[in-house]
C-alpha cells in the first residue's frame, strides 16, 4: 500500500517537472496527495477504474460530469513488481500531458522501489542493533540466538574488537554509513549507538597492526568531517572472543572517555593514569577538584599556566617561551597558584595532586 506520506514527498518531486495539477491516489481510489490540497481526502472513481483495469485512463471533459471527483487529463497505474500500489492522476489536456505522462510514472516507481529499500535496510540496521545489544548481554546462547545470527548474517566465531566513535555533528547521524570506512571487512558489523555514537565491531586476528588500524581510521575519520559536519573521536578495545564481547566493548568505552584535549584516539590497553581515573565516581572527583584547584576553576590564565608547566615537564624555561611570558612572570603566577591552592607545585606530593586534578577537570568538563 502507496502511504500518503511518500506520496505528498513523490508529488514534491514530479512537481518539478511539470506545472499542470497532479494527484495520487490509493487503491481504493482515494486521493492522498495533491498540488490542490483542497482535493485530498476525496474518492476519485477515476481512479478506482484504473487500478482495476490497470491500464492509464484518459479522462475528458465529458467524463467530468459522469465520474465522481476527477478532472480532465489523464491516470495511470503505479506498479510496484506486478502489483498497482496506487494512481497518479495529471489534469489538463490529455493530448498534451500525454506525452510526459509515461516519464512521471516511472519516476514515481523508482521513488517507491528507493524508498522501500531505504526502509528495508532501515529495518534490517534496526535488527542488527538489537542482535548487538543482546549479545553485550546474554550471558547464554540459546538456540533462538543462534538463528538470529544466521538471519543476519552475523558470524558468530570470528574474533572481534570493538570500536566506539563519539559524533559531535549538526546533521542528522542518519546519514553515517561504513561507506569510507577502508579497513571494512566481510565480518565487520557497523551500527548506531545511542544520539551520538557509533560501534564498529571489527573482524580482527589476534594480533593486529595497531598503527595500521590508527591510519585506517584516521583516513575515515578525514573522510567523514569532510562530508559532514561533524567530529568524530575513537576508543578502542581489545580484541576478545566472540562470547567475550562486552569486555572489549567496555574497554572501548573506557577508552574513549578517558580522551581529552586535541586527542582524537586512544587504545585501552595504553591507558594507565587514565584507567584508575575513569574508575573513580564522579561525586569523589568532583569533590577533589573541589578540595585542590577549584580556586583556579575562575582564572583560566592560571589554569592554562598550570597546564602548560605540566605539558613541558615543569621546565620554566620551555614553559615561559610557550605562554609567551618573561620568567619572573612565570615565577609570579606559580606563587599565585600556591597561594590558591595551598599546594606548591614544586614539591612532588604537591605535583601530583596538581596534576590529578588537571586530569580530572579535563576528563570532568569533556
Amino acid at each position: 500500500m502507496l502511504q500518503a506520506n511518500l506520496a505528498k514527498k513523490i508529488i514534491q518531486e514530479v512537481r518539478k517537472l511539470i506545472n499542470e495539477e497532479i494527484v495520487i491516489m490509493d487503491t481504493n481510489g482515494y486521493i492522498i496527495a495533491s498540488t490542490n490540497k483542497k482535493r485530498s481526502g476525496f474518492f476519485h472513481e477515476g481512479a478506482f477504474h484504473t487500478v482495476h483495469k490497470k491500464d492509464r485512463l484518459i479522462i475528458t471533459k465529458e467524463d467530468e460530469t459522469q465520474l465522481k471527483g476527477v478532472k480532465a487529463g489523464i491516470n495511470l497505474p503505479i506498479f510496484f513488481g506486478q502489483n498497482v500500489v496506487g494512481v497518479i492522476g495529471i489534469t489538463g489536456n490529455p493530448d498534451e500531458v500525454l506525452p510526459y505522462a509515461e516519464l512521471l510514472r516511472k519516476m514515481t516507481e523508482l521513488l517507491i522501489q528507493e524508498n522501500f529499500y531505504k526502509e528495508e535496510m532501515n529495518r534490517q540496521n534496526r535488527a542488527i542493533e538489537a542482535f548487538i545489544f543482546d549479545w553485550l548481554e546474554l550471558r547464554e546462547w540459546d538456540s533462538s540466538f543462534h538463528n538470529r545470527a544466521d538471519l543476519l548474517g552475523i558470524n558468530l566465531t570470528v574474533p572481534r574488537q570493538v570500536i566506539m566513535v563519539k559524533v559531535k555533528t549538526q546533521t542528522n547521524m542518519i546519514n553515517f554509513t561504513p561507506k569510507w570506512l577502508t579497513i571494512e571487512k566481510k565480518n565487520d558489523l557497523f551500527i548506531h549507538w545511542g544520539n551520538d555514537r557509533l560501534l564498529l565491531l571489527l573482524e580482527a586476528a589476534d594480533s593486529m597492526d595497531k598503527n595500521k588500524l590508527k591510519k585506517n581510521l584516521y583516513d575515515w575519520k578525514i573522510k567523514l568531517e569532510q562530508n559532514t559536519n561533524c567530529l568524530l573521536t575513537f576508543g578502542i578495545g581489545q580484541i576478545v572472543q566472540p562470547k567475550e564481547l562486552k569486555k572489549s566493548f567496555l574497554k572501548a568505552e573506557r577508552a574513549l572517555h578517558s580522551i581529552t584535549g586535541d586527542q582524537w584516539v586512544a587504545f585501552d590497553d595504553e591507558l594507565t593514569l587514565e584507567m584508575i581515573l575513569e574508575d573513580v565516581r564522579r561525586e569523589t572527583k568532583k569533590e577533589f577538584i573541589q578540595r585542590t584547584i577549584a580556586p583556579l576553576l575562575h582564572d583560566s590564565e592560571l589554569l592554562h599556566t598550570l597546564r602548560t608547566l605540566f605539558e613541558y615537564n615543569q621546565s620554566l624555561k620551555e614553559t615561559a617561551e610557550q605562554l609567551h611570558i618573561h620568567i619572573n612572570t612565570l615565577h609570579y603566577r606559580i606563587k599565585k597558584i600556591e597561594e590558591l591552592t595551598k599546594l606548591n607545585p614544586k614539591i612532588i606530593k604537591d605535583q601530583t595532586i596538581l596534576y590529578l586534578s588537571i586530569q580530572i577537570l579535563d576528563q570532568y568538563t569533556n
